[in-house]
């Protein structure tokens, strides 16, 4: 299902002046439209598809969608006026036709007349930008929007296609609208909000299953492994199938930016994680110690632990998230170090191509906090020579305040 909602998306786009948003990377066509974007998309090379929405609510949304994954697209989005884009692979549907009469060849033959293809027809060696680009005028131009002002995600287009598509709609102004993007996705969906939950409760279980294979010598290798093995049981324990990727930056020992090292007495265990359900990412961090820890790694957390106890209260609506980064910097100086310094002290969640995702709660940040955001808030500090440590929870935006998604303790724990 697409997670665009269509009454915020007019709304933006009424205050910047903008007649249509034409969306072009295979994240934001997915969270457009709600189907896959294709093997097509594979190169991040704008051409392949493309999804309109304009900012008239009595408009209909369109898509180009690429001829491989016409069948997925009709049965995963609602949207119906769509145009078809050639790939390199080569198909034919002869469902529904008398394969038992004619010949293999004027069954294809039939099959591919029926698909509308025209003589002469030669498919690109993998797709056609410029094909995909005058598709999506047409589309424009079947609504009157060829001649307006159209917003496009110029921070994911290249030179190249920004060339290719400047020449299929010579009429268009095509304006920059990365940031409206931005702050539409920064608004999650109910699905996209079951989508996080599911993954940060995956995660937390493989944490369970890390955290009970910590011990002296064992490998940083294998508490990976631990951790996997233990997402993957909890995933199959509850019959997960959108279990899309996971990802983790475990590091053991005084050095947080290897990934090798066995545990020795005394080690910290840093524990930065995350699974993908559909495509949407957690990020959990938890730190912990084999023994008891020493006096420098306790006041080090304790500092951590200080800002981020001091920060957490602010992750509410009405409260910019340059705030945030204020108070828990202050609260590190407040702790006993004021050369602290971190660009942000978290992040977005979502579907993006990492796993952090705009917007940031740095200084720099001009957002103020909202329901329905789900954010990852950290304070994090790596110290060759000490380890690595990590404070870092999921947060659901509230109407009231915000939900702490995950459900494990997140203080120093001492295996």
């Amino acid at each position: 299902m697409a997670h665009l909602d269509r009454t915020r998306a007019s709304q933006l786009m009424e205050t910047v002046g903008l007649d249509a948003l034409l969306l072009l990377s295979p994240e934001s066509f997915t969270y457009a439209t709600g189907a896959p974007a294709g093997v097509a998309t594979m190169w991040r090379r704008a051409g392949a598809v493309a999804a309109v929405v304009p900012a008239d609510p009595a408009l209909t949304g369109s898509a180009v969608v690429t001829d491989l994954f016409e069948a997925a697209f009709r049965a995963s989005s609602t949207i119906t006026d769509i145009r078809i884009n050639p790939i390199w692979v080569e198909t034919g549907d002869i469902r529904d036709m008398d394969a038992e009469t004619l010949s293999p060849e004027d069954l294809i033959h039939a099959a591919w007349t029926r698909q509308g293809r025209p003589a002469g027809f030669q498919r690109p060696e993998t797709f056609d930008a410029a094909s995909g680009f005058r598709l999506a005028r047409e589309l424009l131009a079947e609504k009157r929007l060829d001649k307006g002002r159209i917003g496009i995600e110029f921070d994911g287009l290249s030179v190249t296609d920004f060339r290719l598509l400047s020449d299929a709609l010579p009429n268009t102004e095509l304006l920059d609208a990365s940031d409206l993007v931005r702050r539409l996705k920064m608004i999650k969906s109910p699905t996209e909000i079951s989508h996080l939950r599911t993954a940060v409760e995956l995660a937390e279980a493989g944490i369970v299953t890390l955290r009970e294979t910590i011990d002296v010598g064992v490998s940083r290798d294998a508490l990976a492994a631990a951790w996997e093995k233990g997402v993957r049981a909890e995933a199959s324990r509850r019959n997960v199938q959108n279990l899309t990727g996971l990802w983790e930056y475990v590091s053991v020992g005084q050095n947080p930016w290897t990934k090798g090292g066995v545990i020795e007495r005394g080690d910290l265990i840093k524990v930065d994680v995350g699974c993908l359900i559909a495509g949407y990412t957690s990020d959990t961090g938890r730190t912990f110690v084999c023994g008891h820890p020493s006096p420098l790694q306790a006041r080090l957390f304790d500092a951590l632990q200080a800002a981020y106890d001091a920060g957490l209260p602010l992750l509410r609506p009405g409260i910019a998230m340059s705030e945030v980064h204020r108070v828990t910097t202050e609260a590190m100086a407040k702790a006993g170090f004021p050369g602290y310094t971190r660009g942000h002290f978290g992040h977005g969640l979502g579907a993006g191509l990492g796993s952090e995702e705009w917007p940031f709660l740095s200084r720099q940040s001009d957002v103020i906090i909202a329901p329905g955001m789900v954010l990852a808030f950290e304070t994090p500090w790596y110290v060759d020579g000490v380890g690595g440590m990590i404070i870092e929870n999921q947060l659901l935006i509230t109407a009231d305040g915000h939900e702490v998604m995950n459900r494990l303790p997140s203080g120093l724990i001492s295996l």
